[in-house]
């Protein structure tokens, strides 16, 4: 049996399908924070419920951006698998910390796999991006470098958020802070990528 190929998708689609569960989350834990349920004799906080409502979501996104493009980059294969790990963790022990924790896992695991590509004198992050993004091998392996420190950065603030402030601010960190600070990293890349492009070699 072939390999399902890659197929074009609108961007705006993509863009949906990746950020919408994210936004349902936000929206549907505002409506609901401060009540409690009874499932079944146990009482559950709002943000718990929100969270047990993100699972699927974020399979069913998954799913689908699956099915429309016919591919899917490791770090969304993983973000899903510990979406329902950490997650169904909070809902089945009724703690909220485990879902908290999920971003710092993320980001650890990532930054340290890229972290563990450099020792060896590799970039990871290119054999994944490479067709994307046609760099030379010093401009893969400083943007390599700079990632790694961002992700684990990003660890360590998503750590710092979830343990000293409330849950309040931690849904807004993680909702919007979390994605800002991806853009605007990536945004300032844009100087390493022109300056070490194999693009203009080629033509």
């Amino acid at each position: 049996m072939s390999e399902k190929s890659e197929k074009s998708v609108n961007p705006f689609v993509k863009l949906g399908l990746e950020l919408g569960p994210i936004i349902l989350f936000f929206v549907f834990y505002g409506r609901i924070k401060d009540e409690m349920f009874t499932i079944a004799g146990v009482e559950y906080q709002g943000f718990i419920v929100a969270t047990a409502l993100f699972i699927p979501l974020i399979l069913a996104s998954t799913g689908l951006l699956w099915w429309l493009t016919g591919k899917l980059s490791k770090m969304q294969i993983m973000t899903a698998i510990l979406v329902v790990i950490f997650g169904g963790l909070s809902v089945y022990m009724n703690d909220d910390r485990f879902f908290k924790m999920k971003p710092t896992i993320i980001y650890l695991l990532f930054g340290g796999l890229l972290g563990f590509g450099l020792l060896r004198g590799k970039s990871y992050l290119r054999m994944v991006m490479e067709e994307a993004l046609p760099m030379q091998e010093e401009g893969w392996m400083i943007l390599t470098k700079r990632l790694t420190a961002f992700f684990l950065g990003l660890a360590l603030a998503n750590e710092i958020v979830w343990r000293t402030m409330s849950t309040d601010a931690w849904v807004n960190f993680k909702t919007f802070g979390l994605t800002a600070a991806l853009f605007v990293f990536f945004m300032m890349q844009n100087k390493l990528m022109q300056t070490y492009s194999t693009e203009k070699d080629e033509a």
